[in-house]
């Protein structure tokens, strides 16, 4: 089946966040990336707490979505996989939204630090990658490398940075 066909597929369109991650070389980065704007939207729409919600849905579809993409393909955590890219950098975006409103700066840092910590994944981040298996084991290291971001940017922010 072609990916662009795949695409029909609801879980597929989901965990590839709209085809993102079928993009060449780093479909991470691109996932992140691709999470950004609409992100942005909620934080925008709603603040916080629309994140939030957002953050809880994408989460939610994230683990019906990489389940059935992983069933399909026989695979464990593609890397076409990035619905959990987008869940991770939504946390990672929390902080962005200041009293000045939405910071170009934190966003970028929130870009920054969100692949830096999933890339390199330290402890916890670590154990979740390589030892939970399933939708959890996708989903949860993204979702504590963007928990890890969050708190990077909310201490930045604490120490007058930003």
């Amino acid at each position: 089946m072609s990916k662009l066909r795949a695409l029909t597929k609801p879980h597929i369109l989901l965990a590839t966040w709209f085809g993102s991650g079928y993009l060449p070389k780093a479909p991470g980065t691109w996932g992140s990336v691709a999470a950004i704007p609409p992100g942005l939207v909620l934080l925008w729409l709603g603040g916080i707490p629309v994140l939030l919600g957002g953050i809880v849905v994408v989460t939610a579809l994230g683990f019906w979505a990489s389940r059935k993409f992983d069933e399909d393909h026989g695979t464990h955590d593609s890397k076409m996989i990035v619905i959990d890219e987008v869940a991770g950098q939504w946390i990672a975006l929390i902080p962005v939204l200041t009293a000045q409103g939405l910071s170009p700066l934190l966003t970028v840092l929130a870009f920054l630090l969100f692949r830096l910590f999933d890339i390199t994944k330290p402890w916890p981040i670590s154990y979740f990658d390589s030892q939970v298996k399933g939708p959890l084991g996708v989903m949860g290291d993204d979702v504590i490398a963007g928990l890890a971001a969050l708190i990077c940017l909310y201490g930045a922010l604490y120490a007058g940075f930003g």
